[in-house]
């Protein structure tokens, strides 16, 4: 914390309660270069700040994900990310916040430290320009302790979206060191994006993967699992090699994929090691 404005401690919250609806899986859990989002972001956060949190919803709290980690539980449902904000303000309402998203996967540290540098303890909040728009970036900002009672009475006025009360409150607004520091992933399309963004070398590097076939794909394979060693990328990928081996006569859009245990999407990175299921309209056993 040396150098950094000090008029009130700073704690770090990320954030991990949303539902991933978008991405139809937990995004805290997504992984990049061996770490899961999660992880990262407190790897990043932690050593700027004397104590670090996840913010969750309470029916998280006990996910493996979360639950090794200091944890802030929402006391307000169907907020979205400002009910997070609100939880650590009322536990420790005289320390500022650096609130972060968990799914900022180019965020880098440099971003960080230009934040904590740049942070004006006299106003409520410092906060980044989005290089996209302009707008305030709410999820990587410093929240001051003199926001808290703003932001209740935002709250309780009906409204939830932090950025408007950026909008609305006394900020110090900074522009990004980092043009894509920034840039969230919110569906399996862009998860894939990013990995082959962070990962160029290795998206296409030979990965061992298990299959599982039910019903019809068990009778046209003439087999139940086999193992693997494929290039391929997403499971739509790998499903089209897979045709070329055996006589599969449903289409990818007639099936379901599930990697490693939970329903995907035909366009997410495959990993080495991923156990892959197809799974027919009807799957028997």
């Amino acid at each position: 914390m040396t150098g950094y404005a000090t008029t009130a401690s700073v704690y770090g919250l990320v954030l991990a309660g949303g539902r991933s609806t978008r991405m139809q899986r937990d995004k805290a859990g997504l992984s990049y270069h061996g770490r899961t989002q999660l992880e990262r972001a407190l790897a990043l956060l932690a050593p700027r700040v004397e104590r670090a949190f996840v913010s969750v919803r309470p029916d998280q709290s006990a996910e493996p994900c979360r639950a090794r980690f200091a944890q802030i539980v929402d006391s307000h449902e169907n907020l979205g990310p400002i009910a997070g904000i609100l939880a650590a303000q009322t536990r420790h309402p005289l320390v500022a916040w650096l609130v972060l998203a968990c799914d900022l996967p180019f965020l880098d540290e440099a971003t960080l430290d230009h934040l904590l540098r740049a942070r004006l303890p006299e106003r409520q909040a410092t906060a980044y320009r989005s290089s996209h728009d302009g707008l305030p970036e709410p999820l990587c900002a410093i929240y001051e302790p003199s926001s808290r009672e703003a932001l209740a009475a935002y709250v309780a006025g009906g409204k939830q979206c932090p950025r408007k009360f950026l909008l609305e409150a006394d900020i110090r607004l900074i522009d990004e060191p980092n043009p894509r520091a920034l840039d969230n992933v919110n569906t399996p399309e862009e998860y894939a994006s990013a990995m082959a963004a962070l990962s160029p070398d290795t998206t296409s590097a030979r990965k061992h993967i298990k299959v599982q076939y039910y019903a019809l794909l068990r009778e046209q394979a003439g087999r139940s699992a086999e193992a693997l060693i494929t290039v391929a990328r997403t499971p739509r990928e790998l499903f089209e090699e897979l045709k070329a081996r055996h006589p599969f006569s449903l289409a990818p859009e007639m099936l379901r994929v599930a990697v490693n245990a939970e329903f995907g999407e035909w366009s997410q990175p495959l990993a080495d090691g991923d156990s892959v299921v197809f799974i027919p309209p009807v799957a028997g056993g």
